[in-house]
């Protein structure tokens, strides 16, 4: 099964600002950045299903795509930076902060998900689309989501995941084995 992956356009935040699932609006761009992404996912189309994070940046650029009702799935949101949220992370006075500069990989956020929480999340709704009988599925989700789904597919390692963020608005295809398919060959 291929799936095309897409991130949110940029979201109108401070630059620094630790805005995790917090429900943010887009950028005074998006008009901009959007067409950019839909002229990208127009090549790829036609998906046999359409998902996406619940949070309105990842709705809206769906909706903007044509996708006005996608499956939405809280497995797809971003990670939850817990108390640290909408935060500008030189002004975090936690003593969490600079463990997980060190190790992001196996730090949490004070009161949020570690890089692992979310991993699982992710890969529980990418083994779930692996029984369906799709061929092809676009996912509007968000950086972290599409760095958990590149490691699950095998493009890259864990602990090289942040040099593999995709751009706001860009696109990660990844293949994975299909389930159903792969049993009903077997029958």
């Amino acid at each position: 099964m291929e799936i095309v992956m897409i991130r949110h356009t940029r979201v109108d935040v401070p630059p620094g600002t630790c805005y995790g699932q917090t429900d943010v609006a887009v950028a005074d761009t998006f008009v901009q950045e959007a067409t950019v992404t839909k002229t990208s996912l127009d090549a790829c189309a036609p998906f046999d299903a359409v998902y996406s994070s619940p949070l309105s940046r990842a709705l809206k650029l769906a909706a903007f795509c044509g996708y006005t009702q996608p499956i939405t799935d809280d497995r797809l949101k971003e990670i939850s930076m817990g108390d640290w949220e909408m935060k500008q992370f030189d002004s975090i006075r936690d003593e969490r902060l600079q463990d997980w500069y060190d190790d992001f990989l196996n730090v949490a956020p004070t009161n949020g998900e570690s890089y692992p929480m979310l991993y699982a999340r992710v890969a529980s709704f990418l083994d779930e689309l692996r029984t369906k009988s799709y061929g092809k599925v676009a996912v509007f989700a968000h950086g972290g989501v599409l760095m958990c789904a590149g490691v699950y597919a095998g493009l890259f390692d864990a602990a090289d995941c942040m040099k593999h963020l995709v751009e706001c608005g860009g696109i990660q295809k990844i293949i994975i084995p299909n389930m159903s398919l792969d049993r009903h060959m077997q029958m």
